[in-house]
């Protein structure tokens, strides 16, 4: 990650800013939704101190510290990844996501909660995401 800032540092104009965006993780909710109503089926299992989070936070930590960049604002927000069975969920997060791992049984019980919720239900995650803004030193 490192090397990505180095390289974004020196195209970067002075003053430019640097968006940092990415996922925290902290055993998401997953939940069926039918109309207004959400129903928690679980959550899924992402462990703490995951070495992704760990890094990056490493390296901006350390991008700070030489100069490169001045911390502006951080917050954070929900993002709501969303399918349209348990199934194509399942599939999804087994294939596209290192970390978040889906237990079993919050698989069976969103199966569950979407054949009872009737036609039109939806499944999905919420994805706690970091975001910060960082402006690039004048030099």
């Amino acid at each position: 990650m490192v090397h990505a800032l180095e390289e974004i540092r020196r195209v970067l104009a002075p003053g430019g800013v640097l968006l940092d965006l990415r996922p925290l993780s902290v055993n998401s909710p997953v939940e069926v939704v039918a109309g207004e109503r959400v129903m928690q089926a679980g959550r899924l299992d992402e462990p703490p101190g995951d070495p992704d989070d760990t890094a990056a936070n490493e390296a901006m930590t350390r991008v700070e510290r030489a100069g490169w960049f001045t911390p502006e604002r951080q917050g954070s927000f929900e993002l709501a990844y969303e399918w349209d069975t348990p199934d194509e969920m399942k599939a999804y997060i087994d294939e596209r996501w290192a970390t978040g791992k889906l237990p079993e049984s919050v698989w069976v019980e969103a199966r569950r909660l979407t054949a009872t919720a009737g036609a039109g239900a939806k499944v999905r995650v919420l994805r706690r995401m970091v975001i910060a803004r960082w402006r690039k030193r004048q030099t």
